[in-house]
């Protein structure tokens, strides 16, 4: 019966991170650099939250869109930390993750044969579900612009077909971080223009060098601006599935429809752990930031001292060297990195054709895997060498 089966999804592939942590599962000692898994536990404050809502019974249904008094924390806590003002009741949605929380808005705006242009390389979750959708992928070659979007870059990618710009910064997979200027630049450019931005800031608060800024903020955007984030990263949240949208009204009345028959609504214990994470937890991300810092400069240091080129990056905890001088492959590369020396990165063709001939290395780990990983890295490429 497979024939019978939908083809956008026939065509859909298990990413390529998935792919390499899958087979790393099974190797003795391996050390694995490959998801964006943080390595901190979920602060105690929030789990104790959970417990109390167990104990207390609030296993109901809760309203499709959230809690209120959790969207209202959502729009207090971006309207604190980036200037963006949304109301709870009507511009905020939680969902089942940042991931669920781009479906539906994918699946909002796009009608079959709408473009969406995204900057490559890029996080191999977004392709699959704009073609889910009915849409199609236009992907804009960012490797001349250190891995960062420009007007420049954008302009000759925009047509009549052009539905939504998405925009994911900090950038999974480089780390790279986008400037109110950047971003001032590619607003000036859209904002006259029927085109929605979907601005993907999962990593919002894990930024080293430069704030975060948002395209929202940006006169002419707010109205066509559909803002993803969520508690994964910020507050080692993963598996407890917490994202929100925050858009106008306009756009928000519709999302939640697609919503309420997706999922009717995120876990009501999760929401309950968020609401605390979002009121008395909303620097809980600092100390991880500050941890992550110190294994960026270090990972930079030291793929530096090997000989990798990249671009050091501002945010996330990612990293993304060129190993074009090696003449291997990304999935090659990867490979053999594995088999040879029992250690995982993610080859870049997993985030696009713009991503082959680099790799990606992510440092939310302790740092004794980080020492143990680069230490068998640079072995390996001293053989290659």
């Amino acid at each position: 019966m497979e024939h019978l089966m939908n083809s956008h999804v026939k065509d859909i592939q298990i990413s390529g991170i998935r792919k390499i942590a899958n087979r790393a599962a099974g190797i003795p000692d391996v050390v694995s650099l490959t998801l964006g898994q943080p390595d901190f536990p979920t602060p105690r404050h929030i789990m104790e939250a959970a417990h109390r809502a167990i104990d207390e019974g609030r296993t109901a249904y809760t309203p499709n869109a959230g809690l209120l008094e959790l969207r209202d924390a959502a729009a207090n806590y971006i309207a604190s930390k980036y200037g963006l003002y949304y109301r709870g009741n009507d511009e905020v949605i939680i969902t089942n993750g940042a991931s669920q929380a781009l479906d539906i808005t994918l699946r909002t705006i796009l009608s079959t044969g709408d473009e969406v242009i995204l900057p490559g390389p890029i996080y191999p979750g977004y392709e699959p579900l704009i073609r889910l959708s009915g849409g199609i992928p236009v992907l804009v070659d960012t490797r001349s612009s250190g891995f960062k979007l420009t007007a420049e870059l954008l302009e000759p990618h925009l047509s009549a077909k052009t539905k939504a710009v998405i925009l994911g910064y900090p950038s999974n997979p480089t780390g790279r971080v986008m400037t109110a200027a950047e971003l001032q630049q590619i607003a000036e450019l859209l904002q006259e223009r029927e085109i929605f931005v979907i601005s993907d800031e999962i990593y919002s608060e894990l930024v080293y060098d430069v704030p975060h800024a948002s395209i929202a903020s940006m006169k002419g955007m707010r109205e066509r601006t559909i803002v993803i984030n969520g508690l994964s990263k910020s507050h080692s949240m993963t598996g407890w599935r917490i994202g929100f949208t925050l858009a106008p009204v306009e756009i928000t009345q519709h999302m939640v429809k697609v919503h309420q028959y997706n999922v009717t609504c995120a876990s009501s214990i999760s929401q309950y752990a968020a609401l605390e994470a979002l009121i008395a937890g909303t620097d809980d991300a600092l100390p991880m930031r500050e941890e992550y810092h110190k294994r960026r400069d270090y990972v930079h240091g030291r793929l530096t001292a090997m000989g990798m080129p990249l671009d050091k990056p501002e945010g996330a905890f990612y990293l993304f060297p060129s190993i074009q001088q090696f003449g291997l492959k990304s999935m090659e590369f990867s490979l053999r990195l594995l088999e040879e020396y029992a250690t995982a990165v993610v080859p870049g063709d997993a985030f696009s054709v713009y991503g082959e001939g680099y790799i990606r290395i992510s440092y939310a780990c302790s740092q004794e895997l980080l020492e143990t990983g680069l230490d068998r890295l640079e072995a390996f490429i001293g053989k290659l060498s």
